[in-house]
């Protein structure tokens, strides 16, 4: 077993005070040689970090003494080394910017998918499956037949939204993915917003779906561009 762990996380939550909670982020990492960034917002906890096995699971009870732990979305995998340089505590409007601090999967989003649900949605000829993610991305991989809104960063989401987006019939299913997972959880919310009723997003994101989903009956072709 490698002596590092990455782990890479968000929890949406409300966090009025989360510049306060800027120097115990930092404390408690600081204090285990934990390295990577950490994004705090109004909305909640967002990054990508790495330390010792022991140095995480201090991190993961420390999110969860402050209600900012979700099991399903605190992936963890090894590595051989150090990714990262430094430590770094961003206070940012939006732990994922979309450009709308409006928009809140606190308050209104999407209806979760489990991976092992998934194929079964989006092989139903009456759903329309969304990829929210950008051109680069989809360009290495996809789910055959997804809807590609064509945007370069998540910033431009609510641009297509507005204009291709809201050509879409709203009393069809919807069953989008992203990578991870987090940018669904606001593309969601902004299209229930927009009166989109039958809203659906694949938990964890592909990355939960490629690592639950058997390979001979994945659906997924290609490769997954992974980024921090």
């Amino acid at each position: 077993m490698s002596p590092l762990v990455v782990a890479a996380f968000y929890q949406f939550a409300e966090l009025p005070d989360y510049r306060e909670l800027r120097p115990a982020v930092l404390d408690v990492c600081a204090s285990n040689g934990i390295r990577g960034t950490l994004l705090l917002a109004e909305e909640g906890i967002n990054g990508t970090v790495s330390g010792s096995y022991e140095s995480i699971t201090v991190f993961k009870n420390f999110l969860f003494d402050k209600d900012l732990l979700s099991e399903s979305d605190f992936k963890v995998s090894s590595a051989d080394f150090m990714p990262f340089p430094r430590l770094k505590v961003k206070l940012k409007k939006e732990i994922v910017t979309i450009g709308n601090c409006e928009i809140n999967p606190g308050k209104k989003v999407g209806e979760y998918v489990d991976p092992l649900d998934w194929n079964q949605l989006i092989t139903d000829e009456d759903v329309l499956v969304l990829d929210t993610r950008n051109t680069y991305e989809v360009s290495i991989g996809s789910f055959e037949g997804a809807i590609q809104p064509e945007t370069t960063n998540f910033r431009e989401f609510p641009e297509w939204a507005e204009t291709e987006g809201s050509k879409l019939p709203k009393d069809k299913k919807i069953a989008m993915f992203c990578t991870g997972g987090i940018r669904c959880e606001k593309a969601s919310s902004l299209l229930k917003d927009k009166g989109f009723e039958k809203v659906f997003h694949l938990k964890g994101g592909i990355l939960n779906y490629l690592e639950k989903v058997k390979p001979e009956e994945s659906l997924w072709n290609g490769e997954c561009f992974v980024f921090d």
